[in-house]
Protein backbone atom coordinates (compact mmCIF):
# COMPACT_ATOMS: atom_id res chain seq x y z
CA UNK A 1 0.00 0.00 0.00
CA UNK A 2 1.09 3.53 -1.02
CA UNK A 3 1.17 6.40 1.25
CA UNK A 4 0.03 8.57 -1.81
CA UNK A 5 -4.16 9.99 -2.14
CA UNK A 6 -5.89 8.41 -4.30
CA UNK A 7 -6.35 10.98 -7.03
CA UNK A 8 -2.67 11.22 -7.33
CA UNK A 9 -2.13 7.69 -7.56
CA UNK A 10 -4.34 7.90 -10.88
CA UNK A 11 -2.28 10.69 -12.76
CA UNK A 12 0.07 9.06 -15.05
CA UNK A 13 3.59 9.81 -14.11
CA UNK A 14 5.22 13.33 -15.78
CA UNK A 15 7.81 12.89 -17.88
CA UNK A 16 11.16 14.20 -15.65
CA UNK A 17 11.95 18.05 -16.98
CA UNK A 18 15.50 18.08 -17.92
CA UNK A 19 17.85 20.90 -16.66
CA UNK A 20 20.75 22.21 -18.95
CA UNK A 21 23.35 24.77 -17.79
CA UNK A 22 23.60 27.52 -20.69
CA UNK A 23 26.35 30.42 -20.56
CA UNK A 24 25.16 33.66 -22.55
CA UNK A 25 26.52 36.77 -23.35
CA UNK A 26 25.41 39.17 -20.50
CA UNK A 27 23.92 41.27 -23.20
CA UNK A 28 21.70 38.47 -24.85
CA UNK A 29 20.74 37.48 -21.51
CA UNK A 30 20.01 40.80 -20.63
CA UNK A 31 18.46 41.65 -24.06
CA UNK A 32 16.46 37.94 -23.13
CA UNK A 33 15.70 39.28 -19.71
CA UNK A 34 13.35 42.25 -20.70
CA UNK A 35 12.32 40.52 -23.61
CA UNK A 36 11.16 37.67 -21.03
CA UNK A 37 9.06 40.72 -19.01
CA UNK A 38 7.43 42.04 -21.40
CA UNK A 39 5.72 38.71 -22.36
CA UNK A 40 4.81 37.79 -18.47
CA UNK A 41 7.55 34.91 -18.64
CA UNK A 42 10.43 33.54 -16.71
CA UNK A 43 13.94 33.79 -18.70
CA UNK A 44 13.88 30.14 -18.48
CA UNK A 45 10.35 29.52 -20.35
CA UNK A 46 11.41 32.47 -22.91
CA UNK A 47 14.26 30.14 -23.63
CA UNK A 48 12.19 27.02 -24.11
CA UNK A 49 10.03 29.36 -26.21
CA UNK A 50 12.88 30.27 -28.57
CA UNK A 51 13.88 27.04 -28.81
CA UNK A 52 10.52 25.11 -29.58
CA UNK A 53 9.91 28.14 -32.37
CA UNK A 54 13.32 27.40 -33.88
CA UNK A 55 13.06 23.24 -33.86
CA UNK A 56 9.60 23.94 -35.80
CA UNK A 57 11.28 26.28 -37.95
CA UNK A 58 13.53 23.90 -39.01
CA UNK A 59 10.99 21.02 -39.27
CA UNK A 60 12.28 19.34 -35.92
CA UNK A 61 9.47 19.67 -33.61
CA UNK A 62 9.70 17.00 -31.49
CA UNK A 63 5.92 15.01 -32.01
CA UNK A 64 5.47 14.68 -28.18
CA UNK A 65 6.35 17.29 -26.72
CA UNK A 66 3.88 18.64 -24.18
CA UNK A 67 2.38 21.92 -25.00
CA UNK A 68 3.78 24.52 -23.37
CA UNK A 69 1.86 26.19 -20.36
CA UNK A 70 0.29 29.87 -21.32
CA UNK A 71 2.40 33.33 -20.42
CA UNK A 72 1.56 34.80 -16.76
CA UNK A 73 0.40 33.24 -13.90
CA UNK A 74 -1.65 30.08 -13.51
CA UNK A 75 -5.21 29.88 -12.54
CA UNK A 76 -5.90 29.12 -9.51
CA UNK A 77 -8.69 26.38 -10.78
CA UNK A 78 -6.21 25.70 -13.69
CA UNK A 79 -5.55 21.86 -13.63
CA UNK A 80 -1.11 20.97 -13.13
Amino acid sequence: MTDEPADEAARPARPERRAVLLRLDPAVHEALTRWATDELRSVNAQIELVVRRALADAGRAPKGARPMRRPGRPRRDAPD
